[in-house]
């Protein structure tokens, strides 16, 4: 869990200085601010009752389908995750990372790894359990939201989880400290997620993530025990289109420290994204990719915010050196 440059030591050892290394770029900075528009669409995002939702109420479905064509992101409430099991995460999550630096370096591990029960820290006491609790709760929440989205989609419920040959979760715990100049850095960068969905538990006290919405930045403001869900690349293909991933980034507090949940659920590495042929209502926007290779490019290869989405539509550039190759 420990991050390879550890920004909690830096800003420890010195508050008032940034290093160069985490400053914005100047095509950041040219990004726009937000505005009081930006805060009054802040007020809009969606929230979904995921007890009606599971309950196939209509009009909930109607309010996904809404909120996955214009947004992309929305908040989940009534999710049956207990409050206790959401604090028991955030708990041990904040004592872990009050662990001398030593401490975490010991159990650090590269992530191509994985899951290894060997490097499970021994504090905070119970911790691997508190994880295990936390992250088979968020997985059920997760397979009812797919359920639902296959539904909006016009199939049968279990259709979308049926074309995972298995539905992967990753949880990532996100800590962003406080910032003297939280106007120059980003915790963050703008990005789309190369997921199915993504479930994301905020901190309560501390507003951080921010949405691209009508060329703006919008802070998404906690709401709490609620989750906040957003669609995923793989969404995007399979619905050609109608539901976007959408761009966000998270922004540092200047005075307090902010940690993020990030439950990503995806696809089997072997699974084959394409468009659903009866979503293809007048041409095909996305080819079909192998999601291993399409995750491997996107997380790899120097792409800004939406770029790597392009490896997936009909007439990249991909296609064109393909093309290219074949008249040649």
């Amino acid at each position: 869990m420990a991050s390879r440059v550890n920004v909690q030591e830096i800003v420890r050892c010195n508050p008032l200085q940034v290093p160069e290394k985490f400053l914005i770029s100047r095509r950041e900075e040219d990004e726009p601010k937000s505005t009081a528009d930006a805060f009054d669409l802040s007020s809009r995002i969606p929230i979904i009752d995921l007890s009606l939702l599971s309950r196939g109420h209509k009009e909930e479905l109607n309010k996904l389908d809404q909120a996955c064509k214009e947004w992309g992101f929305f908040q989940v409430v009534n999710h049956g995750v207990a409050t206790e099991v959401l604090q028991g995460m955030k708990d041990a999550t904040v004592k872990f990372f009050e662990l001398p630096l030593e401490e975490k370096n010991n159990i650090r591990f590269p992530p191509a790894n994985g899951r290894n029960l060997e490097f499970w820290p021994d504090s905070p006491n119970g911790f691997k359990e508190i994880i295990e609790e936390y992250s088979s709760e968020v997985k059920r929440v997760g397979e009812e939201l797919i359920e639902s989205l296959s539904t909006i989609m016009g199939m049968e419920k279990d259709t979308l989880l049926g074309l995972h040959k298995e539905l992967f979760q990753t949880l990532r715990v996100n800590y962003i400290p406080p910032c003297c100049r939280p106007e120059k850095v980003l915790g963050i960068r703008p990005h789309s997620d190369v997921t199915t969905i993504t479930v994301l538990m905020q901190e309560d006290s501390v507003i951080g993530l921010q949405i691209r919405k009508d060329g703006q930045w919008v802070p998404v403001k906690p709401i709490p025990s609620a989750f906040v869900v957003n669609v995923g690349d793989v969404i995007e293909i399979w619905s050609n289109g109608k539901y976007k991933s959408v761009e966000h980034r998270a922004v540092p507090n200047e005075s307090k420290a902010r940690l993020s949940y990030a439950s990503f659920i995806f696809p089997h590495f072997d699974d084959e994204i394409e468009p659903i042929d009866h979503l293809v209502e007048s041409s095909r926007m996305y080819k079909k990719v192998k999601y291993g290779d399409y995750l491997v490019k996107a997380m790899t290869e120097d792409f800004i915010g939406k770029e790597h989405t392009g490896m997936a539509k009909i007439g990249s550039s991909a296609d064109v050196a393909v093309l290219l190759t074949h008249l040649l």
